[in-house]
């Protein structure tokens, strides 16, 4: 306990050393936001803040998608063989929101998933003792807000020797556990016939009419859906001019549930209002899923718990009943996946994700000392169980049960 307890106060004082440094990171993703699959520079920022480290990392760039690395240290990340090492993982995002920027604060995120992967080092670098050897990864994970790159570096098989991941996301409260929901992205195209509205509109087939409808239908449906089911959406496309019957629509909905095995039958339920616009007005219909579903985070409450404990150390305040939360994220997929661990951190504000606000404070000064404290907390739960192979396996345990628990 004591050589764990030193270990953390060495994970302190590496990030506290290096606050400059994973400031300026943090601000120089900053002030240059890029869309999801577009963040070259925020790229570029990171793989060389690893490869400038004074103790070299191994680092990918360009890491089976465009703009994702990756960055080991320890037996694999120095090219052994791996054997019997733990290999703790730390994500990185960094894709901003059009418009307004840096509004979920993925800057932070990167700088919390790069300052934790560093304190981690510092720990348990030159500890013989340690219960198995440990390899530290770093994941830049690109296009979370859209497309969903966790979900596709998953697919390419980049967390296949992860035993552990973590990462933390900014938000209006220190919270160890937030749930977040499925989501599945529709696009639904209908294809009439074009005529002159005027003259003779019984000559066309509206596609205007059945985007309407549709949209009308599922407003409808809202009433028969369960309390905590989400759908909503946009008419993308109506038309051209008023005196032209459209001959094309195309609408773009969510469709969100907490779990992943409610989303079939809401999706059927929506589906259903889709074609029945088509069928009233005689268009053709398209439904299209053009990006990945977004999966609910499993919860890993010794993950949770540790992570709660460190943060109090580091003054961290935990509210006894946080905020709901009803998001949703791609590290969900994670978390089926690989134990994990995605808690959230007051930043200094209480405006909104995805606000103006929001996108300020994420590069304020006063956003630094609550950034590095949630890497800290991260870093630490690591230690504790890199440290001790109960909790590993309570940590395991915890993840199974979770899993099973989504399959009832």
């Amino acid at each position: 306990m004591e050589n764990r307890q030193q270990m953390k106060e060495v994970v302190q004082r590496c990030i506290d050393s290096m606050k400059e440094q994973l400031h300026s990171l943090s601000r120089d993703i900053w002030t240059r936001p890029e869309l999801a699959g577009e963040e070259v520079n925020a790229h570029d920022t990171l793989v060389r803040f690893f490869s400038q480290q004074e103790r070299a990392w191994t680092v990918q760039s360009r890491y089976k998608l465009p703009t994702a690395f990756r960055a080991s240290w320890g037996p694999a990340g120095a090219g052994e063989p791996r054997g019997p090492a733990l290999n703790v993982g730390f994500l990185c995002e960094y894709d901003a929101l059009p418009e307004i920027g840096h509004a979920c604060g993925h800057n932070l995120m990167a700088e919390v998933g790069a300052a934790a992967a560093v304190g981690l080092r510092a720990a348990v670098e030159g500890q013989p003792e340690l219960p198995v050897p440990v390899e530290i990864t770093v994941l830049g994970t690109p296009a979370e807000e859209a497309i969903g790159g966790k979900i596709d570096l998953i697919q390419a098989g980049a967390f296949t020797d992860l035993d552990l991941v973590f990462m933390a996301h900014p938000a209006q409260q220190d919270a160890s556990f937030l749930p977040t929901v499925t989501i599945a992205e529709v696009a639904v195209k209908y294809h009439g016939k074009a005529s002159h509205a005027a003259a003779y509109p019984w000559e066309g087939v509206n596609a205007l009419d059945a985007a309407v409808l549709a949209y009308s239908n599922l407003s409808v449906l809202r009433q028969q859906l369960k309390p905590d089911w989400r759908l909503h959406g946009i008419i993308k496309h109506g038309g051209v001019k008023p005196n032209i019957i459209p001959a094309y629509s195309e609408l773009e909905f969510y469709l969100r549930t907490p779990r992943l095995r409610d989303l079939g039958e809401l999706q059927a339920k929506a589906e259903a209002c889709f074609r029945a616009a088509a069928l009233a007005t005689g268009c053709q219909v398209e439904i299209i899923y053009p990006a990945h579903t977004y999966s609910n985070i499993l919860p890993n409450n010794t993950l949770a718990h540790l992570y709660e404990s460190n943060g109090k150390a580091l003054g961290m305040s935990f509210p006894e009943q946080p905020a709901s939360f009803s998001g949703s994220t791609d590290f969900g997929n994670v978390s089926f996946i690989v134990p994990g661990i995605h808690p959230f951190f007051y930043i200094g504000t209480d405006a909104l994700n995805h606000t103006e606000e929001y996108a300020e404070a994420a590069g304020a000064e006063e956003a630094q000392l609550h950034a590095l404290r949630a890497a800290k907390a991260l870093a630490m739960t690591a230690v504790d169980v890199v440290c001790c192979p109960d909790l590993l396996q309570r940590v395991r345990e915890d993840f199974r049960m979770a899993k099973l628990r989504e399959e009832k």
